[in-house]
């Protein structure tokens, strides 16, 4: 699969270079902004994925919690994105949009550390309401930032393009990100388990491994938005003021 996908790839490239007319001009990423804001989303994205898998499990096999209730723990999780994006399109005005995105992806990445520490035995408020209201406030800060970024200096009419190229970094790093981050610590597992040591206490190990290597993956994020340079990121707190105006 990962062979046909790189054949494929490889088509999609030289098919849109030839072409009059190509769905995603490569010029495109000429834009520095354009090009930050898609490999941070992509490493995001990444990361994103491999939490939400791996939090998933450890409450359903780890902590014995059944799918729904699963899905209503992280509900702070997903109120706490909403609300932290709120602030952070004040913050953006005030402080600038590279240093709230890198604060954001700092925080992202402090939650997963975080939950790489979970314990075999764990309880929701104890061990998981933390890291994840932690996240909430990482994510809400990080998303606001890419979208700007993502449509900075770019003609009105490329706007519908910039915005689905930043999706399609999302989804394209969650897929990658999860083959990555689930052999990992299915590897990670499988060796516990060899050794004898109990499914629940291998199984938390290995998610361990996936936490961290998500935070890896943000890590890689905060490098890429590091790479802003000053007058593009004034260039998008402008556009973001415009916005909010």
């Amino acid at each position: 699969m990962l062979i046909a996908a790189a054949v494929l790839l490889v088509a999609f490239v030289v098919i849109e270079q030839r072409s009059e007319a190509p769905l995603v001009p490569f010029e495109f990423f000429r834009l520095r902004s354009v090009s930050a804001a898609n490999a941070t989303m992509l490493a995001a994205g990444a990361a994103i994925i491999g939490l939400f898998y791996f939090l998933s499990l450890y409450l359903q096999r780890v902590l014995g919690y059944s799918a729904i209730q699963a899905g209503v723990s992280q509900l702070p999780l997903a109120a706490g994105i909403v609300l932290a994006a709120g602030v952070a399109s004040s913050l953006v005005e005030r402080v600038g949009v590279r240093r709230v995105l890198i604060a954001g992806l700092a925080l992202f990445a402090g939650g997963l550390l975080w939950f790489a520490q979970l314990p075999v035995r764990g309880a929701y408020l104890a061990d998981v309401l933390g890291p994840s209201l932690l996240i909430a406030l990482g994510l809400g800060f990080a998303f606001v930032p890419i979208t700007i970024l993502a449509v900075s200096g770019v003609a009105d009419r490329e706007y519908g393009l910039a915005s689905g190229l930043v999706n399609t970094s999302q989804q394209i790093g969650g897929a990658l990100g999860l083959a990555v981050l689930s052999t990992l610590a299915t590897t990670r597992t499988n060796h516990l388990l060899e050794a004898h040591h109990p499914l629940d206490q291998a199984l938390t190990l290995g998610f361990h491994h996936g936490f961290l290597g998500a935070a890896a993956f943000v890590l890689l994020g905060i490098v890429a938005a590091a790479t802003i340079g000053t007058r593009r990121a004034k260039r998008a707190q402008t556009l973001a003021a415009d916005v909010a105006a």
